[in-house]
């Protein structure tokens, strides 16, 4: 039976591998585990933080606070990670909701992407910050935040969905059709004149 040490070392050979093999015994290990892959996750080698990271977000130990800073990790791969742990987690935490809303504007498409589905998994306690992002944030972070609200079908968003009809958006638009139609409005909207 392999040690910790013996454990970290493979997930951090640079090795695919042996990191794979790796993840599994370090999640097998559970607590013993987790002070030495939340010690790596402080690590300069953007590697060695994205198979720590890799590690506790498939553990059924994971919490949200070891993922949530990581979403602003320099490495565009750890964040994806992050992004990726905090959906995976088997009880989303809505502590994670504003910094996921941020990760929406990330310049990388993956990570803005797995953001929206994380928050999706979220649910409804998320529908206030989604909404508020379609009301003021950038044309990019609006959509996908639309997005999200479209896949929770909450109907406080319906109000932001229809005023969304209006803008010269055809992504905008597609979105807010497509929430209506999910929300059971899918019905023809003519602008006052």
């Amino acid at each position: 039976m392999s040690t910790l040490q013996d454990l970290l070392n493979d997930l951090t050979s640079g090795d695919e591998t042996r990191a794979e093999q790796a993840v599994s015994a370090l999640i097998e290990m559970g607590e013993e585990a987790i002070p030495a892959l939340l010690e790596l996750t402080e690590s300069k080698n953007v590697d060695s933080r994205w198979w720590a990271l890799r590690v506790l977000s498939q553990s059924p130990l994971c919490l949200t606070e070891w993922l949530v800073p990581f979403l602003n990790d320099p490495a565009a791969e750890v964040r994806q990670c992050a992004a990726l742990g905090l959906r995976l987690l088997a009880k989303p935490d809505e502590s994670a909701t504003q910094p996921l809303v941020r990760a929406l504007s990330d310049e990388d498409t993956l990570v803005s992407n797995l953001a929206v589905k994380a928050l999706v998994k979220i649910g409804n306690t998320a529908v206030p910050s989604l909404i508020e992002t379609v009301k003021s944030g950038s044309q990019s972070s609006r959509i996908l935040a639309l997005r999200a609200l479209v896949e929770i079908r909450d109907h406080r968003a319906i109000l932001v969905m229809m005023q969304v009809m209006n803008e010269d958006s055809a992504l905008l638009q597609h979105w807010a059709k497509e929430g209506l139609e999910r929300l059971g409005l899918d019905m023809v909207y003519i602008k006052p004149v």
